[in-house]
């Protein structure tokens, strides 16, 4: 057995204080939105499963107090609790300082999730109040703080104890302060999906889950011993299976590699990347050295086999990924990552070593498994064939469209070829549509109207998606191809558009067809989603007048309330039914300007969560649907 490293006051390492993170939480979470909110307890949930990675922990318990606020306890070593060099308890460097840990040292952590060594000091700082319980050398020691700032007095600098325990681990008790974020409601499901990822990525890891809230008590408990083959059998519950799940691992250079991926009879990819335990919803390094692997191995067996003469052109990366589940973890002892919230991988040796190690694992299965290989290799055939009728589809819709462009005004254009500067908005009805095209600013703005309610197309054939008359439309303005799964013409260089907006009325119907353009985003482009290009306009609901005082738009309820509430005498109120409501000027003030207008942008956050409840919104399975939305038609709250 491995000889226990040292794990005390002198491993916390300090970088710099803690400065600005109530000003500028976003740079730090991401926003102040429901997913900067969940992403609190992801930091803290994230500690834990460090400890874990270290042999350390193998509980962890997360609870959504009725208060309102939320526990998690671990039985890891427990935060140190020692005198640091600074002159306080290490513990109270941890919370109040930014950048401070003990992973900048391997000596201490081989490879961890939070290495930015911030996580705590941020929970803290945007929290309205923090306890901390640490069962560390025989005793529970006890902190506190509120807004970041600690209120309890250290005894000669160290933590008051309040009790004694044979136990080891942390206990945090926080409350997210309502000065910073929009609602501080937890998401139960986001938080389960989340928890739910991490016991998959680590088999031998327990995490008890209970909400409290509501006055009921919900339970679950995580654990996954098939690791990521249980991961992908899940994704692929409801789909036809092509091939048994493919599973190797291997490591090379300090970084562990781990790969489980299946084929089932769609159309579509859905890859997810995860590194050091942390979902990396813009992918990175590691997925772009298996891909290019991958495609590399299956074109060089097609070759050997003779199903690719000499004269055929390769399979295309989508080809060979068409109809692939995959979920691909690595452990890199130093990551770094676009952002503190982790989304996209970067370190160039993750994409050689998962390149190296694919590379000779799936040889391996391949030789072993010449059926598994066929059937691959027969998804790829059937993608290849789909994507060169596609192609020869698209040129002479391309040829015909841009006649149809010209002639009939569907697409008014804007004048700058800037794709940077440009934005094109998606507007529902041609009286909008009309208003827009006058309102808006002719440089870089372009205004499409579309007709009705798009397809569905969670429930569409391919057939049908490529024969429906606006999805063609859409695809001609975009300019960067469509649909990364069918065919391998989507280019996101060439989109012509920086900011693509959905514009839609604020109503049953307008969020109906904002729905299904989502539906079409993110089934077939969506790079469009995760490199954030894909917004959604925020029109008014109301326009107040008041007999003396400045005109004012109203967005929801309750700005409606709270006007009522804060202004004295009166006002007319204007209710808007539909943007054809609005004139030229109105749409331009309250949706089109870029300084008074407010825009959504779409994320992913959850890979997994965001393509089951596609498939079961959106999907032909009415009772599932009808289960979900009698389960949280009582969480359904307007998120603006």
């Amino acid at each position: 057995m491995a000889a226990k490293v040292k794990y005390d006051a002198d491993s916390i390492a300090v970088l710099e204080g803690l400065e600005a993170v109530r000003v500028r939480p976003g740079m730090y979470i991401g926003s102040v939105s429901k997913k900067g909110l969940n992403h609190l307890i992801f930091e803290i949930v994230d500690n834990a499963v460090d400890e874990h990675l270290q042999g350390e922990c193998d509980t962890i318990r997360v609870i959504l107090e009725a208060d309102g606020s939320c526990t998690v306890s671990d039985n890891g070593r427990g935060i140190p609790v020692g005198m640091h060099k600074k002159g306080v308890s290490a513990e109270r460097i941890v919370f109040t300082t930014l950048h401070a840990g003990g992973k900048f040292d391997h000596s201490v952590y081989k490879t961890s999730g939070g290495l930015h060594g911030v996580g705590s000091s941020v929970v803290n700082a945007l929290s309205a109040y923090l306890d901390v319980q640490i069962r560390f050398d025989g005793y529970i020691h006890h902190d506190r703080y509120e807004r970041g700032i600690p209120v309890i007095d250290l005894e000669q600098g160290l933590l008051p104890t309040i009790g004694r325990t044979k136990e080891t681990g942390s206990t945090i008790n926080f409350l997210p302060d309502e000065e910073i974020f929009d609602k501080i409601i937890f998401s139960a499901e986001e938080i389960k999906s989340r928890l739910h990822e991490t016991a998959y990525l680590n088999p031998k890891l327990t995490i008890y889950f209970s909400d409290l809230r509501n006055g009921k008590v919900e339970e679950n408990v995580f654990h996954e011993p098939d690791g990521i083959i249980g991961f992908v059998k899940d994704m692929n519950k409801n789909s036809e299976k092509v091939n048994e799940i493919v599973y190797f691992k291997g490591d090379s250079e300090g970084i562990e590699v781990e790969v489980a991926f299946q084929y089932v009879n769609e159309f579509h990819e859905n890859i997810l990347g995860f590194c050091n335990n942390i979902y990396n919803s813009e992918g990175g390094t590691h997925l772009t050295g298996f891909k290019s692997m991958f495609t590399t191995v299956i074109n060089n067996y097609a070759k050997e086999l003779g199903i690719l003469k000499e004269k055929d052109a390769n399979f295309t990366g989508a080809d060979v990924r068409n109809g692939m589940t995959a979920i691909i973890s690595v452990k890199h002892p130093d990551p770094r990552f676009e952002g503190q919230t982790k989304t996209k991988l970067d370190n160039q040796d993750a994409a050689k070593v998962v390149g190296k190690v694919t590379g000779e694992e799936i040889q391996l299965f391949f030789d072993r498994n010449l059926d598994n290989l066929k059937a691959v290799i027969s998804c790829a055939e059937k993608a290849a064939k789909i994507r060169k009728s596609e192609e020869r589809a698209k040129t002479n819709l391309l040829t015909k469209q841009k006649f149809s462009f010209d002639s009939n005004g569907k697409l008014a254009n804007c004048e700058s070829r800037d794709a940077s500067q440009c934005e094109i908005f998606i507007v529902e009805g041609d009286s909008a549509g009309g208003s827009a095209k006058t309102a808006r600013n002719r440089m870089y703005q372009a205004i499409l109207p579309i007709r009705g309610k798009i397809l569905n197309v969670e429930k569409a054939t391919i057939d049908k998606v490529l024969a429906n008359a606006e999805i063609k439309t859409m695809i001609n303005a975009f300019g960067c191809g469509f649909s990364e799964g069918y065919g391998n013409d989507f280019d996101i260089s060439k989109l012509r558009y920086d900011k693509i907006i959905i514009m839609a009325d604020a109503d049953v119907d307008g969020s109906h067809i904002a729905t299904l353009l989502l539906t079409l985003f993110y089934r077939f482009m969506p790079d469009l989603i995760m490199e954030g290009h894909i917004y959604i306009a925020m029109p008014p609901l109301y326009k107040v007048m008041p007999s003396k005082g400045e005109e004012e738009y109203l967005y929801d309820d309750r700005a409606l309330d709270k006007y009522r509430k804060t202004h004295k005498g009166p006002f007319t109120l204007q209710r808007y039914k539909g943007l054809g409501e609005m004139d030229a000027h109105q749409l331009w003030d309250t949706t089109l300007n870029p300084e008074t207008r407010i825009l959504k942008r779409v994320e992913i956050e959850d890979g997994k969560m965001a393509s089951d409840i596609t498939e079961l919104l959106m999907g032909n399975e009415v009772p599932p649907r009808r289960q979900f939305i009698y389960e949280n038609a009582n969480d359904a709250k307007l998120d603006i």
